[in-house]
């Protein structure tokens, strides 16, 4: 059995006489060449190779990177006998049903050659064989090997489409990048009567974000995306067809008149810098939330798609080059935010806290800024751990009701060192952050932001000398507090009332300091944060005015606005709090 199955590989790949004979180079072929595709990645052992043999039976295989090429040969050879050997066996059962006989095909060779034509050598590695361009001939077939050709690996539309509203698809690809991908969108043709299936017509230019108008309300939406990599190669399409029809939006939202103010990017010099809490689904969806907290918003505007396609559109029309975000759920980041402002030119990182499903996001334009360093921590971990801290953390310990407080809080600081791209010696730290929300939690408050600001001073000081700093978040701090007058002031004295904020069990009095000179870019509005029970300034943007100064602040919605609907959320606005937004300048 064993010699006959070698004499049969050995006809089927050709004995070396035969081989040389032709010269050791790619016979003229004719027709079209079918597809060989290889993905290789140098992180993975084994290369994959995926093709429809002479036979019609489609192979995927996988080789190891390190094998000689002769041997992935010999498998295919293997393959190509075995569909010999099946469409054989069935013209044998058609000659015994009295079929017309034949006779059988020759084996086929296999053999590899290069871009050039020549033969690629057997004790090649696999890796450095299958190059892309290469031919592979099994007999008379021919295949164009494709070495890592673009292909997607996600497309998803939004489960819940608005007319009036951008939809941004999720695109996930290998080799290929989003930008470089080809798009089409189709919409449903209204069904007539005794129509079948549905049928497409094509309903937009080839642009990624596809905005649905009034008239396509009732009707789904298909995308066609064509993966590819900027260098002409192009993979695969795909299709993906919504799950629901368009439906029809809210009307008028209290951002629409800021994005009269935001339609253009800032111009060089000049940064526009976003800060917003953006209401976790993890929050917005309890029981409580919907009961306690928000009971004036209809349930639907609570829903996390909903609330996506608003917020979306808002951020989009900020045209921002900054924004930091607040209550970021780690899927709503994955799944919808960073797709979505991706397609607007914007780059995101995340961090999560630890015992949360939700954290800190911050975006940036990457054709302003590109990323030299993160440097993310979480303030108990940073306390208990970090050198820079052990000044602080020993007179905390002197209070040990307050520091088991602090340690137990989730909060996190987001900071990132980014560099223009058109002036290198430009660089800006963005420093992120969502405090202890605690009304009572003011002592808590003072430590978090003792920690960060001794952190960005290590950064913007220490690892980077003396880079302004933009300093954004949810502070869950008025104006009068201790934490707003520390940030704003240098200082907090250790008699402030903030030290004794839960009662005199919890007193923990410090002397802090810190060395910037910071301003809250949008100065101190009235409320930030307007929901049933409460109202005020908690969010602010910091910046740094030795460096940076305000160009312009854009106006918060007015008041009419923000109550239309009683207070925050609401179905024309996503989240309980308001967006912060103002254009920069360095100095």
């Amino acid at each position: 059995m064993w010699r006959r199955l070698r004499s049969a590989l050995r006809r089927l790949r050709g004995s070396p006489a035969a081989f040389l004979a032709g010269g050791g180079r790619l016979p003229a072929g004719r027709g079209a060449m079918e597809r060989a595709v290889v993905r290789c990645v140098p992180s993975e052992p084994k290369l994959s190779l995926r093709l429809v043999l002479p036979d019609g039976s489609a192979r995927h295989m996988q080789r190891d990177q390190a094998e000689p090429l002769g041997r992935a040969l010999a498998r295919i050879a293997t393959n190509a006998a075995k569909g010999h050997a099946k469409a054989a066996k069935k013209s044998k059962k058609a000659r015994a049903e009295g079929g017309p006989e034949g006779e059988a095909a020759p084996a086929p060779a296999v053999r590899l050659f290069s871009r050039d034509g020549e033969a690629v050598a057997e004790e090649v590695p696999n890796a450095a064989a299958w190059q892309d361009g290469a031919v592979l001939q099994i007999g008379e077939a021919r295949y164009r090997v494709e070495r890592n050709p673009p292909a997607l690996t996600e497309l998803r539309l939004p489960r819940s489409l608005l007319a009036g509203f951008p939809v941004c698809p999720k695109v996930s690809a290998e080799f290929a990048a989003p930008q470089h991908c080809l798009f089409r969108w189709y919409r449903e043709q209204r069904p007539a009567a005794g129509d079948g299936g549905p049928a497409w017509v094509e309903a937009a230019a080839a642009e990624r974000v596809f905005t649905p108008s009034n008239a396509l309300v009732g009707l789904r939406l298909k995308l066609r995306c064509t993966p590819g990599d900027g260098a002409q190669r192009y993979g695969p399409p795909r299709e993906v067809e919504s799950s629901g029809p368009v439906e029809a939006g809210p009307g008028a939202c209290t951002f629409d008149s800021r994005h009269l103010y935001t339609k253009k990017v800032c111009g060089e010099g000049s940064l526009r810098a976003v800060s917003y809490n953006i209401l976790a689904d993890t929050y917005a969806q309890t029981e409580f939330s919907r009961t306690v907290l928000y009971p004036y918003c209809a349930p639907y505007a609570l829903e996390l798609d909903y609330r996506q396609n608003l917020l979306k559109k808002e951020l989009a029309g900020y045209s921002a080059d900054l924004i930091c975000l607040q209550e970021v759920d780690k899927s709503v980041f994955v799944d919808s935010l960073a797709p979505a402002l991706d397609a607007f030119g914007l780059e995101g990182l995340f961090k999560i806290k630890e015992k949360q499903h939700e954290g800190l996001a911050t975006f940036y334009r990457r054709d302003k800024f590109s990323l030299l360093s993160q440097h993310d921590i979480a303030f108990s971990e940073a306390l208990l751990s970090d050198p820079l801290h052990k000044e602080l953390c020993d007179k905390l310990a002197k209070y040990p009701l307050v520091q088991e407080k602090v340690l137990q809080r989730s909060s996190v600081l987001q900071v990132s060192v980014l560099q223009s791209t058109t002036d290198p010696s430009r660089k800006i730290c963005v420093a992120n952050t969502h405090l202890y929300w605690h009304p009572k939690g003011g002592n808590i408050r003072l430590i978090q932001i003792a920690v960060a600001l001794s952190h960005i001073k290590h950064v913007a000081c220490d690892l980077y000398p003396s880079i302004p700093i933009i300093f954004c978040g949810d502070f869950n701090s008025t104006p009068s507090s201790g934490t707003y007058s520390f940030i704003n002031s240098g200082g907090i004295a250790e008699d402030h009332e903030d030290w004794v904020s839960n009662g005199e069990e919890e007193r923990c009095n410090m002397l802090l300091s810190h060395p910037f000179k910071l301003l809250s870019a949008c100065g101190e509005p009235a409320y930030t944060n307007y929901v049933g029970g409460f109202h005020g300034c908690l969010d602010y943007i910091f910046i740094d005015r030795n460096a940076l100064e305000v160009e312009q602040v854009i106006p918060l919605p007015s008041h009419e606005e923000v109550t239309t609907h009683q207070a925050l959320p609401s179905v024309s606005h996503p989240s309980d709090h308001i967006a912060l937004i103002c254009d920069l300048k360095w100095k």
